[in-house]
């Protein structure tokens, strides 16, 4: 994974949501051990500071837990947390903007609806 290090995104939540990807995908099930800081910092040469952040994050969200003198591990139910996190607050978000542009460029809500079908039916036929 390369880090957009010019974003507007801190690169301790681009770790924090890189590690949720990872467990969304299988890469990380219950109760395995994530990388530490020092194995993130080498992997991707950033500070181990900066990689302890994006794990605390984790941690402080219970997606991660600690095991002291052994590391992180994947808690039981951390994709179910993902998955409800996302659905929140940046799923929320990306439909309020759509639907805000809609708005200024009067598409209605059918219209809408219409555009946002057909993305997903060629989301689907990509996958």
């Amino acid at each position: 994974m390369i880090f957009d290090q010019d974003g507007l995104k801190p690169i301790y939540i681009q770790i924090a949501e890189w590690l949720e990807n990872e467990i969304l995908a299988g890469n990380f099930t219950a109760d395995q051990k994530v990388y530490s800081q020092y194995q993130l910092a080498e992997m991707f040469n950033i500070n181990p500071a900066t990689a302890a952040k994006g794990l605390n994050i984790l941690a402080d969200e219970q997606i991660l837990y600690k095991k002291r003198g052994l590391g992180m591990f994947v808690t039981t139910d951390a994709k179910e947390k993902i998955l409800k996190k996302r659905k929140n607050r940046t799923l929320k978000r990306l439909v309020q903007e759509v639907v805000a542009e809609a708005k200024t460029l009067g598409v209605d809500v059918e219209e809408l609806f219409a555009m946002i079908k057909k993305a997903y039916e060629e989301r689907e036929e990509k996958t």
